[in-house]
């Protein structure tokens, strides 16, 4: 990075912690216990596609997917916040920071670029059902798969060079819980037309390409839906798709929020809120949106949870 003397060795104060101890000690449970059930979630669900041959199909390998970029995406920053939520200096290294952009901005990116192409693949399973399995081979699943991440990855390395290019003089105080790319950009000094213009560049790159992607599938969808006749399979149809609609809603909604607008509309209380939602909530709720409303993920998930427990009561006899 191309930075100047006053920024070299600086840290950044995450200034979004409670000040309170025992506001800190909530702030850090509740933390803890969301994070708990984000990883137990995801896990689970990768271990009943895995255990099961009856999900090694491209639609469960893109879920697969998924879950293991969401819990990279939330250990790039919740172990952070939980260790600077109990810390009295609440404080992170530059370095560290330009880390932790960059690994949950390319995470995240891959994130939205992996729910558009999971929104490719329903387009082909049912506009292209006779085509499916020559179309959707698993070299080409693995292919997306890394397209996604290499596409993700080279986005963040854009969006953290546009944001730490510039020098912090003076102001090294975050209003917000990591270091995400609006309460950063606030601080940097001598930022132009340019690098603002560059920054939302980045964002609908990396948030509005994949949108448009899905919009275009389901549209695509949309139509072939309302040419089947038959109201069971109509309804059969839509119910494979209505997951992942729920899962796209609750993610862009926040992201597109976040980033898709003017920095001068940068409000610390309500990105602060917001943010939660995004890194705590999104990744917890997607397993629990996944296997509520799929059939063969509650069938999967309950023979592994059965066997858990069959191994368990093995072991103590």
């Amino acid at each position: 990075m191309l930075q100047g003397n006053c920024t070299a060795m600086m840290d950044f104060m995450l200034l979004a912690f409670p000040t309170q101890p025992e506001c800190q000690i909530l702030l850090s449970l509740g933390i803890s216990m969301i994070y708990a059930a984000i990883i137990t979630g995801n896990v689970l669900i990768m271990v009943a596609i895995w255990g099961n041959p009856h999900l090694h199909t491209p639609m469960y390998f893109f879920l697969g997917n998924l879950s293991v970029v969401e819990l990279c995406y939330t250990a790039a920053v919740v172990p952070q916040m939980l260790l600077s939520s109990l810390q009295e200096r609440k404080s992170i290294t530059f370095r560290s920071c330009c880390a932790q952009m960059f690994f949950f901005i390319g995470l995240g990116s891959a994130d939205c670029f992996l729910l558009a192409i999971m929104a490719y693949d329903r387009y082909v399973a049912i506009c292209k059902p006779l085509h499916y399995t020559l179309i959707m081979t698993q070299q080409l699943c693995i292919q997306l798969v890394a397209a996604s991440l290499l596409i993700g990855f080279l986005i963040s390395f854009m969006l953290v060079w546009l944001v730490f290019h510039l020098p912090f003089c003076g102001r090294h105080g975050i209003e917000h819980f990591f270091c995400d790319v609006p309460p950063v950009s606030q601080l940097t000094s001598s930022k132009t037309k340019f690098d603002e213009v560059g920054v939302f560049l980045t964002g609908i790159t990396a948030i509005a390409v994949p949108f448009i992607l899905i919009c275009a599938s389901y549209l695509f969808i949309a139509v072939t839906v309302l040419r089947i006749h038959s109201s069971d399979s109509r309804r059969k149809t839509i119910s494979t798709c209505s997951s992942h609609l729920a899962v796209v809603a609750l993610q862009y909604g926040c992201c597109s929020f976040m980033y898709l607008r003017p920095s001068s509309s940068f409000s610390p209380k309500q990105d602060q809120m917001l943010s939660m939602v995004y890194t705590l909530g999104t990744p917890l709720l997607n397993p629990i949106i996944y296997s509520l409303r799929n059939r063969e993920m509650k069938v999967a998930l309950r023979k592994v949870i059965r066997h858990r427990i069959f191994q368990r009561e093995s072991e103590c006899h």
